[in-house]
């Protein structure tokens, strides 16, 4: 296969993540993997306006797709608490400050008290990939983890350092790139969109 694949999003820590877990996978083999920035043209930015993880990740995978005329791969992600009611949610990357530090520092406030039994919380991510045109492949994965009392770890990015593994007794941003890759939620969801993407070249004006 002869095919680009436009990666749909500037975050670069989802970048070097999602290269991560593309690369060398057998259903994408001859695939180049591209960003926004290698195009070498403006695309637009897309407002995350949906409810949900997925209408995010379709909303943006199709925007990009029909801006640049490649199948296009988006995810949303982010964090759900229990004892928050699943907030972060949808909201987790412009939830209580500006930067990923104060966002976990407000986290870990708002869980002040909280006792270890009831600190459950996952990751979410939602994957889509779409075809100019609309034609689309998604797929979820779930990373279930609780909430330390303070940040651990100093890899990752995001709610990272405050997210523990029990199975791992360890952080996410305390794992090498390579364990995060193996058991992530954005590794799951990926691992179960990619076999799909071949059809959307099929697809694909």
């Amino acid at each position: 296969m002869t095919a680009r694949l436009l990666l749909a999003t500037s975050n670069p820590g989802k970048v070097v993540e999602l290269r991560a877990l593309l690369s060398g996978h057998s259903d994408l083999a001859g695939v180049t993997l591209l960003t926004p920035l290698d195009l070498g043209r403006p695309l637009p930015e897309v407002a995350e306006i949906g409810t949900t993880f997925a209408e995010n990740a379709r909303i943006k995978a199709l925007a990009l797709a029909n801006a640049s005329g490649l199948i296009a791969l988006a995810d949303d992600s982010g964090l759900c608490v229990d004892a928050l009611g699943g907030d972060p949610g949808v909201r987790s990357a412009r939830w209580a400050g500006p930067t990923d530090a104060d966002r976990a520092a407000a986290l870990l406030e708002r869980l002040r008290g909280v006792p270890a039994s009831e600190r459950m919380a996952r990751f979410v991510c939602a994957a889509c990939a779409a075809a100019p045109g609309g034609a689309l492949a998604e797929a979820e994965g779930v990373c279930e983890g609780m909430i330390t009392e303070a940040p651990r770890g100093r890899a990752g990015f995001g709610y990272d350092p405050v997210f523990l593994l029990p199975a791992f007794g360890r952080t996410m941003a305390e794992l090498s790139p390579d364990e995060k890759n193996r058991i992530s939620h954005r590794a799951r969801a990926i691992a179960a969109l990619t076999p799909r993407l071949r059809e959307l070249w099929k697809k694909a004006p």
